[in-house]
């Protein structure tokens, strides 16, 4: 397979926005606020880019505020863990605009928990699922892990 690599620095921004969004939803208690991050992962994931690039690429990076950290990695397990939070975001939505506060309010939680654990640990739990996956030979999951990491963690940069 060709070397490929990925922006963790986008990747990072990504984390961020979504932690900081679903956390001001939360404080605000705006379920529609759950659903547009739910929205930008999803159509991030199909996209195979993370969802909050614009923000990097047209923002952030030109002004220097937040530097490229180019490393070889794949982006499929990045990609597979970011739908698997867009998919709970959007249940957490759901869950909120029918009423079942306690319940929604828990999975946004735990999306953020997850994504914290990425951004401030360097742990990506989706992307273990996703080098798991590929070990059992479910099809589609093709990628393994860059040599010298665990599965999950960030390459070194």
């Amino acid at each position: 397979m060709p070397v490929q690599t990925v922006d963790h620095s986008a990747l990072k921004v990504n984390q961020g926005l979504v932690i900081l969004l679903l956390l001001l939803g939360f404080i605000l208690n705006t379920p529609w606020l759950t659903a547009a991050v739910a929205l930008v992962m999803l159509v991030g994931t199909v996209l195979g880019k993370p969802g909050f690039l614009p923000v990097y690429a047209a923002v952030l990076k030109p002004l220097g505020v937040v530097r490229p950290s180019v490393v070889v990695d794949s982006p499929e397990p990045h990609r597979f863990a970011q739908g698997v939070g867009g998919v709970v975001t959007a249940a957490s939505a759901a869950a909120l605009l029918l009423g079942s506060a306690v319940t929604g309010w828990v999975l946004s939680w735990l999306v953020v928990a997850l994504a914290a654990m990425n951004l401030f640990i360097g742990f990506c739990v989706g992307c273990a699922l996703y080098y798991w996956l590929n070990r059992l030979g479910v099809p589609g999951f093709s990628r393994q892990p860059p040599d010298g990491t665990f599965p999950g963690m960030r390459p070194r940069s």
